[in-house]
């Protein structure tokens, strides 16, 4: 017994021995005509039951055959009907790399988006919305966490570009809104509502662009090669201030050739906002802009600085005409002009 014990199987190395000798010859000439099986012939083999082993129906699992046979039964050598949970897996393609069912595919990716429409977009369009309409004033409760949370699992799931489109959508028609409410704002309103309605979405920007930060680092940035906060400046650009500069500019014109008709502080908001919207949009008038941006005029030369003086000259009439006097000149020193 012990003999046939080891003919049967080398425990060792794990490959198959069988004896090419009968039953009745001895140990040490079994051994050396044994005949060593690699497991990758193991199909080709019928094995013995070895005593005191597992059962045979677990046995009879631990024989796969490399040319696609079936697994068969060690103690009957019937077709054993048990699979392992490594023969459920999911057939290898031609390159050999395991995929799921084209199918299967389709059901996953569907039961996915449902997931991100009934339950990750509601809720982050509901917080957009309020950090939308929030005035810099306002204290608004959102949690900051939920928000950032959501777009996480969102770009993980790989719903990048499917939130990227959501996400835009709904900051296009909030800004196609306002557009429509200052169509309808009185001429000498108009530039206090744009300053209000600028000031307001570049605010509500500073706290939208931080929490959708992954969807900015590993959609946009990596794959689009823009920046967030850029392409929803670009959206009132195209959706807000395209539309209505050229009712803007002539009433800042206007307003800057009367001084004080608006707060200074409004007037520099909108002509810095313009500028950063589209540069460009300077050219259409270098006066105004230059005297609130910086480099908008050519450089100074030695040649025009007699133009300088004059022009210069030209405004301090034009103030002291409008009311604002240069002030008590009594103090002056007598070397100075007057």
């Amino acid at each position: 017994m012990e003999a046939m014990e080891d003919d049967s199987f080398d425990d060792h190395n794990h490959n198959y021995c069988a004896s090419s000798g009968g039953g009745s010859s001895s140990s040490s000439s079994s051994s050396s005509k044994a005949r060593t099986y690699p497991r990758s012939q193991l199909s080709d083999v019928t094995c013995p039951p070895v005593p005191g082993g597992e059962p045979a129906t677990r046995r009879g699992k631990h024989l796969p055959s490399s040319t696609g046979s079936k697994f068969m039964d060690s103690d009957s050598g019937s077709e054993s009907s048990e699979v392992s949970e490594t023969d459920c897996t999911v057939p290898p393609t031609a390159e050999g790399k395991f995929s799921l069912d084209s199918t299967s595919k389709f059901l996953l990716n569907a039961m996915a988006v449902e997931d991100y429409r009934k339950n990750h977009w509601p809720n982050l369009e509901k917080a957009i919305d309020r950090l939308l309409i929030q005035n810099p004033t306002d204290h608004i409760s959102v949690s900051y966490a939920q928000i950032y949370s959501y777009v996480y699992k969102c770009v993980c799931q790989q719903h990048s570009e499917l939130l990227y489109h959501d996400l835009t959508m709904k900051i296009t028609n909030h800004l196609q809104q306002v557009s429509t409410r200052l169509q309808a704002s009185p001429p000498e309103d108009f530039i206090e509502n744009f300053n209000v309605e600028l000031t307001q979405y570049t605010a509500s920007l500073q706290c939208i662009v931080p929490v959708f930060m992954y969807l900015n680092k590993f959609y946009i940035e990596s794959k689009l090669n823009r920046d967030l906060r850029e392409d929803l400046m670009k959206l009132f650009a195209d959706h807000v201030a395209q539309i209505h500069v050229d009712t803007l500019m002539p009433l800042l014109l206007k307003a800057h050739s009367m001084p004080f008709q608006v707060q200074p502080s409004t007037m520099a908001s909108v002509v810095k906002g313009l500028h950063s919207l589209r540069p460009d949009w300077a050219q259409l008038a270098p006066a105004l802009f230059s005297g609130f941006i910086p480099q908008i005029n050519p450089p100074a030369v030695e040649s025009l600085l007699p133009d300088y003086a004059a022009h210069d000259q030209k405004l301090q009439l034009e103030l002291s005409m409008n009311g604002f006097p240069r002030g008590d000149q009594s103090r002056k020193r007598a070397s100075d002009d007057p």
